[in-house]
This record gives C-alpha cells, sequence and structure tokens, in this order.
C-alpha cells in the first residue's frame, strides 16, 4: 500500500481553472458524477492520503476533508505517490510499487512522483515546493504521456462521457427510491438508478434513450421536469419543472429550473427560474436570477475564446462553450452572459438588456452597464453568510480569511475595470 499525496501548488497554471479554482483546490471540482479527487483516489486505492494546497486557502481546507494539509509530516515515513490533479484519472496507469520515478510534463513540472521511504528521506522537505524540485533534480524521470485537465471547459466539453463512465462504474440500476406514476422512461430502464430517500414526482419524463440517469439521495424531481441522460443529480437537489438536456451533472443541494444542457453545477446553488444555461461551470453559492441566460454558441461557429486574466484571449478549440461562473455570485432578473464568459466570484450582476462583459472580475458590482464597487465586500461577505445559513452551511473565520486572500489576489484586473467603469458612469 502507499500513501498517496495530492498536490496543487501555487503556480501559473492554476488560473486556467479559475474562477472555481480560487476558493478550492482543483482536484474539488467535479466532473460526471464525483470530483477528480474522487477518481484519482479510486483508481489508486492508496492506504491513507494527504494534499498539499495554496496556503491561503489551508484552513478553509481543513475544516472540509478529513485528510492532512499541507502537513510537512506525510512526506516520511511510507512510501509516497504523488498527484498533480491535472492529471485525468481514466488516463493514468502507473504502477504504485516500484523503484522511485517521476513524471515530468514538456515543460519539466512534476505530474506525477512514486517515491520510495527511502528515497524521501534524502529530499529537501522544507516545503512541498522544495521537495518536489529536489525529486525531478536526484530522481529517474519516467517518460511521461499523461493526458491533463488543462482549462475548466476541459471538464464541461467531456461531462457527458464522465457521467456514462462513473455510472458504469457505480454499478447502481432500477429504484430504490420512489417513482410516483404517472410517468416515462425512455430507453433501457437498466439506465436508470433513483437512490434511496430520492422521489420521482407524477408526470416526469427520464429520457435514457442516449445516455444514463442516476438520481442520488434525497433528490427530488417534480412534476413536468424532463431528464436527458447521460445525466447526474446530486444528492437532496430539487428540479422544478426542468428542462433538463443531455450531459448535466448538477451537485448537492441544488434547485434547477429553465433549460440547462451539458453544464457543471458544483453544488448548493440556485437556477430556479426560467432561462437558458449551456455549457457552463457554476460554481458553489450563485443564485442566477429570473431569465438570466448564457450563449455557448458564437452566430458564425468559430471556436469560442475565454479572458481568464482580464487581458488575453484563450482559445477554447470548441464551438461550445458557455459561462464560468465563481462561487457566491449573484445576478438580478434578465442577465445575458456573451458566449464564453469569466464571471468571477463574490459578484453582483445587474441586467442591461444585452448581453454583460465577457470578463467581469470577482468582487465586481456590475450597475448600469458599468463595473462599480458597489457596497463593498463587507456586503458581499453577509450576504454569502446569509444564502450558506439557509442550507446549514456556516461562514466561519476562516472562510472569511480565504476570501480576503482572494480578495487581494485578484485585484488587479477589478481596479483597472472599475477605473473604466468610473469614467463610463461619468460619461452618462
Amino acid at each position: 500500500m502507499i500513501r498517496l499525496i495530492l498536490f496543487d501548488c501555487d503556480t501559473p497554471k492554476r488560473v486556467n481553472f479559475n474562477p472555481i479554482a480560487l476558493s478550492r483546490p482543483i482536484w474539488e471540482l467535479r466532473v460526471g458524477m464525483t470530483s477528480l479527487a474522487d477518481k484519482l483516489v479510486a483508481k489508486v486505492a492508496p492506504a491513507n492520503v494527504a494534499c498539499f494546497v495554496p496556503e491561503y486557502m489551508a484552513e478553509s481546507y481543513r475544516t472540509k476533508t478529513d485528510w492532512k494539509v499541507n502537513d510537512l509530516s506525510v512526506l516520511a515515513g511510507e512510501d509516497l505517490l504523488m498527484l498533480d490533479p491535472r492529471v485525468r484519472a481514466d488516463g493514468f496507469e502507473v504502477p504504485c510499487k516500484g523503484a522511485s520515478q517521476v513524471g515530468l510534463d514538456s515543460e519539466g513540472a512534476i505530474l506525477w512522483a512514486r517515491i520510495t521511504a527511502d528515497d524521501a528521506a534524502k529530499l529537501n522537505a522544507n516545503s512541498i515546493e522544495a521537495f518536489l524540485a529536489d525529486a525531478a533534480e536526484k530522481l529517474p524521470a519516467a517518460a511521461c504521456d499523461l493526458p491533463t485537465w488543462n482549462y475548466t471547459w476541459d471538464l464541461v466539453l467531456d461531462n457527458p462521457a464522465q457521467i456514462t463512465a462513473d455510472f458504469a462504474a457505480a454499478g447502481r440500476r432500477g429504484v430504490d427510491g420512489t417513482v410516483e406514476q404517472p410517468g416515462g422512461i425512455r430507453g433501457s430502464d437498466k439506465d436508470i438508478y433513483v437512490a434511496a430517500g430520492a422521489t420521482v414526482h407524477p408526470m416526469v419524463v427520464l429520457d435514457a434513450e442516449n445516455g444514463p440517469i442516476y438520481i442520488d439521495e434525497g433528490a427530488e424531481i417534480c412534476r413536468f421536469t424532463r431528464i436527458e441522460g447521460p445525466c447526474y443529480i446530486g444528492r437532496e437537489a430539487i428540479l422544478l419543472g426542468a428542462k433538463c438536456r443531455e450531459g448535466m451533472s448538477i451537485g448537492p443541494v441544488c434547485c434547477v429550473g429553465g433549460e440547462v444542457e451539458e453544464s457543471i453545477i458544483h453544488g448548493h446553488s440556485n437556477k430556479y427560474h426560467d432561462g437558458f444555461l449551456g455549457h457552463a461551470y457554476v460554481g458553489e453559492w450563485v443564485n442566477l436570477g429570473a431569465l438570466t441566460t448564457n450563449s455557448d454558441l458564437k452566430n458564425d461557429y468559430s471556436d469560442v475564446t475565454v479572458v481568464l486574466n482580464g487581458k488575453s484571449s484563450v482559445n477554447t478549440g470548441s464551438t461550445k462553450v458557455g459561462s464560468l461562473i465563481g462561487d457566491h455570485t449573484k445576478t438580478a432578473i434578465g442577465v445575458l452572459f456573451n458566449t464564453g464568459s469569466y464571471v468571477g466570484a463574490m459578484s453582483m450582476l445587474l441586467g442591461t438588456g444585452k448581453p454583460l462583459p465577457k470578463f467581469l472580475p470577482s468582487f465586481s458590482w456590475y450597475v448600469e452597464g458599468a463595473v462599480t464597487k458597489g457596497y463593498g465586500k463587507g456586503e458581499l461577505y453577509k450576504t454569502a453568510a446569509a444564502a450558506m445559513s439557509r442550507r446549514g452551511s456556516q461562514w466561519t473565520p476562516a472562510e472569511e480569511a480565504m476570501w480576503e486572500a482572494v480578495y487581494e489576489r485578484t485585484a488587479p484586473p477589478r481596479d483597472e475595470a472599475i477605473k473604466r467603469g468610473r469614467i463610463q458612469l461619468m460619461k452618462k
């Protein structure tokens, strides 16, 4: 047996997974029915797991996991398998046992390292960065051509296939919960699972013709909802007359209505009303107001670009990419998101009757067509605390300290946008 250590170091590549990764390690991102961590742990089957995260989120993350976090003592005493969470579990075939080796990407960064306890004792363990650098320098390098997740939209685009694979791996079929009649099932009932405590109301259509449907414990599917597989509905989620198209992963304690397609909603978020959400990744504690809609396809069918840093665009290589929406963001009625929008965390957005800018910084208030300071981060924290308390969660000092760090880290593009917004408002 081996100790698995997941490491998400504070490197420039982390920005590729923002805004979702601003407030969590990359391995907590979801795809299919589970998180990236769940997939890696299932693949490796380690004796125990520990992790390293950017220091600013360590205290907050300790309250959300049983793993040891940023504890250098885990680098000694056992054979280690160290993994960058960008490594795709379905393509990872490295043996857990054997001599020490490291797998480097094309830029010389470690994607994985298998390190015996004896070799680990000889490496610099003053920090996780020093340990990895020493391993890369001193241990034999192995040929490494592993598939990796490189951007958040990679998860969205592969979500239908991941749901199908996760459904097969779970091995559950049939009805352990309640399916009320009359209702309709298309395709094979062997491609449907309704977990214990889940309820499917009358007049619901479960269409598994093109993929499986997994409805997790305590979920409630209200009348006049139509679900197309592949689809995963998380624990205690509620669907209210939703038109749930294929490729949806809806995390725990979400409330979803309207039309949704090939998107990931991380958890504890609301899209209660009509409006379209497609090829999007929505973080936690997000509330999308009535008729909030995103575009996921350009009129000329060209590849969608996304602005991750407020300046330069990244070509996604796909014609279908919707919005990336960070935690605790709220939209008013009628907000329209452009194709490939980056919507930062902790933002308040009002509609303008036309698509909003493609980049909206974290902690921004978008009012009268301009980015402003609004009422400040204090009011955003109060709103976050209220939203969490409604779902039995608590806004803690550790959580606030993490968001204070996020506020500082996201300041440059926000300050620039606020400056431009002030000029816009002065001209009105």
